[in-house]
């Protein structure tokens, strides 16, 4: 028998677990569904000092705390991948590969997640150099030399802000010129603490049993290879949302993510979203937990539409 709820969560990380806090404090049935453990990506990373009440806490020490808090008035938990979501109109049936769920109202919490280089090294050292935010991770590189790959706009706000923090910030891409915008190119390069290097194609991020210490590249014109150090290593290839289970319900946009109103809701009624996966600008901890008490709230406002 497929089981109902009021709320069905599709993912559980900071957004998620905020999102199914709040339903279930309002005494609606919850059920939280994630392909993985809760936490999303807090649980790569080693050490959160941007969420407020806590000066500095592990990733997935916060991960746990947030899964506590969220699961405190019956929310349950549960594992499943998410392979589309059927609108019956005030019900809305979601295929998972463990069966099937009915609910409500849905929120969509499923994140995104940034496109790997591919070079070696990047896996064994994410989260000891390796990092796809500054904002997240600028602060531990302080006075500093980090390597900032890619040349789109991402690579260089993204550089320009880490200049504010290290004391060498070096622009590898694998062109002969940035694709950033040209206002965003200038200011990169009035930037005395920018360099960078032209037709590079990236092979190893290299350290020792902790942490980085360099970055190993081929000049594509001369097919030398070099090597340059680093405390850090910054990625920026691009990111994708993770929605394609829910392609056939219209609320995609042409990239792929989830255009929701203030309120996060989506134009599908009772069909909500939050945090990463959404068209937005800043993607953290803290703006998906204010996504998650929004959609929390606006839920159950729904529910009693209905």
């Amino acid at each position: 028998m497929t089981k109902s709820y009021d709320v069905i969560v599709i993912g559980a990380g900071p957004g998620g677990m905020t999102a199914a806090l709040y339903a279930s404090r309002s005494n609606l049935s919850v059920l939280m569904l994630d392909r993985g453990i809760y936490g999303g990506q807090m649980n790569n990373t080693a050490e959160v000092e941007n969420y407020p009440g806590f000066k500095s806490i592990l990733g997935p020490e916060l991960g746990e705390k947030m899964y506590a808090s969220a699961t405190q008035f019956g929310a349950e938990y549960g594992y499943g991948t998410v392979t589309s979501i059927e609108d019956q109109g005030e019900t809305k049936l979601v295929h998972t590969d463990q069966g099937d769920f009915e609910g409500r109202a849905i929120i969509i919490a499923t994140g995104s997640e940034h496109k790997k280089l591919g070079a070696t090294g990047e896996d064994t050292y994410s989260g000891r150099g390796v990092s796809y935010c500054a904002v997240c991770d600028g602060a531990f590189f302080k006075n500093k030399e980090v390597v900032v790959i890619g040349g789109g706009d991402s690579a260089i706000e993204e550089g320009i802000y880490l200049t504010q923090l290290a004391s060498k910030v070096t622009v590898i891409h694998r062109r002969d010129q940035l694709r950033a915008q040209e206002i965003l190119q200038q200011r990169a390069f009035d930037n005395d603490k920018m360099y960078f290097i032209w037709n590079a194609q990236m092979q190893t991020i290299e350290g020792d049993d902790k942490k980085v210490s360099g970055v190993t590249y081929t000049d594509k014109e001369t097919g030398e290879a070099r090597q340059i150090d680093a405390s850090g290593v910054f990625i920026y290839v691009g990111i994708e949302p993770m929605t394609s289970a829910f392609k056939d319900l219209g609320i995609l946009t042409d990239a792929g993510w989830i255009k929701t109103d203030d309120h996060m809701a989506t134009k599908v009624p009772g069909i909500y979203a939050i945090g990463d996966v959404r068209e937005k600008d800043l993607r953290q901890i803290t703006t998906a937990v204010g996504d998650g008490g929004i959609a929390g709230q606006e839920v159950f406002k729904y529910i009693q539409s209905i």
